[in-house]
């Protein structure tokens, strides 16, 4: 598989992790849904705010557009939860399309962004790429393992999993 296609596949298990985890959390109640459960990003609804910030805020703004927004990793850029679910929902349905329009070339080159500082940066496209799918894993098992200490069934969030249900 070539690293176009690889990245395209990501893409689409970001969505089907996304969906699957918001399923999940949906029927946590308020109270288990905003409570300090000790998490780096404290509670199930700050780590879904840093999802949004680090993969569709920041990130996918760099990917896109070379530029970063001043938002920080920690900001609660969506109180409402039901409006968080769907900007998820959003932001992980955009990356598919974005990757699908690169020339398979683009993931051999560099990743050229101004930070937030206003400093040039450049990263190996691939490798930050596969690092920004890696972290909202990364995140999504968090929250999953959170859901299982609060007597919540948690989604089966796994790559090979996803990729044994699509093929």
């Amino acid at each position: 598989m070539d690293a176009h296609a690889h990245f395209v596949l990501l893409a689409r298990y970001n969505v089907w992790a996304t969906q699957r985890l918001l399923d999940a959390v949906a029927p946590v109640s308020e109270l288990d849904y905003r409570r300090d459960v000790k998490l780096f990003f404290k509670s199930i609804h700050g780590t879904l705010n840093h999802l949004l910030v680090g993969e569709h805020l920041l990130w996918q703004r760099r990917f896109a557009h070379g530029e970063s927004p001043s938002v920080a990793l920690d900001s609660e850029v969506e109180p409402e939860r039901g409006r968080l679910a769907q900007a998820l929902k959003n932001g992980a349905a955009t990356w598919e399309p974005l990757i699908a329009n690169w020339p398979a070339e683009r993931f051999e080159g560099r990743l050229a962004y101004t930070n937030m500082r206003g400093q040039a940066m450049s990263l190996p496209f691939a490798s930050t790429l596969a690092h920004v799918f890696n972290h909202g894993t990364h995140h999504r098992g968090q929250i999953s393992a959170v859901l299982t200490l609060l007597g919540q069934p948690a989604p089966e969030l796994d790559l090979v999993y996803f990729l044994q249900q699509t093929t």
